[in-house]
């Protein structure tokens, strides 16, 4: 990874089978009925540090776009985050200090990928810190809608989906971490992002998994 304010150029890696998953410590089990799915900064600012077309964009994007047909069709919702261009320096904290001015251009940045389009129905939140819950109404939208648990896919593994299920277990909230549906710099830190949820706040699943 560079050490200059920027994202690095990820090399492309196989996703994790589901043989090669840590054993997770919490006893939680995936109950569609109380879960929402999160959808984690797949813009195209973000995905273009993947090699298009290879593993693991191209395979963890139809995975995601899976486990969003399987929350629709069972009435549970989906969240997105997505980062706004332009954010000023104080808005987006001490996140500038570590990967600079971030996204600029409103077309080539700032959309979610086509494939993974929000829906009528879908929510999108506005991103300003790596946890999904920072700043936003995140916990408050999954409680009025009766629900405890959170199914989380997208990018980066090791950044804000790790954080973001951290922050959901020290709010109450079961977090499910769809090891084949992230993306992460590197398979060494998308397998520390598994074995971090894993060991200390939520259960790591896969696709298959989350479709029982």
């Amino acid at each position: 990874m560079s050490t200059s304010k920027s994202l690095p150029k990820i090399a492309s890696y196989e996703l994790p089978r589901a043989d090669e998953l840590p054993a997770s410590k919490a006893p939680f089990s995936l109950d569609w009925d109380r879960a929402a799915l999160l959808i984690h900064d797949m813009q195209r600012y973000f995905c273009a540090a993947f090699v298009e077309g290879e593993s693991p964009l191209r395979p963890m994007t139809a995975n995601i776009a899976g486990l969003a047909e399987v929350a629709r069709a069972k009435g549970a919702p989906v969240f997105y985050t997505a980062q706004d261009v332009q954010q000023d320096r104080r808005d987006r904290g001490l996140q500038a200090e570590l990967w600079g001015p971030g996204m600029q251009d409103p077309e080539a940045h700032r959309p979610i990928l086509t494939d993974l389009a929000p829906l009528p129905g879908d929510h999108v939140l506005t991103k300003h810190r790596y946890s999904a819950f920072q700043r936003s109404n995140l916990a408050e939208m999954m409680q009025a809608r009766g629900r405890d648990q959170l199914v989380i896919c997208g990018i980066y593994a090791h950044i804000g989906c790790m954080l973001t299920a951290a922050d959901a277990f020290m709010r109450d909230i079961e977090p499910f971490f769809v090891a084949d549906a992230l993306g992460d710099f590197s398979r060494e830190k998308h397998d520390l992002a598994l074995s971090y949820v894993a060991g200390t706040c939520g259960v790591v699943i896969n696709t298959a998994g989350a479709r029982a």
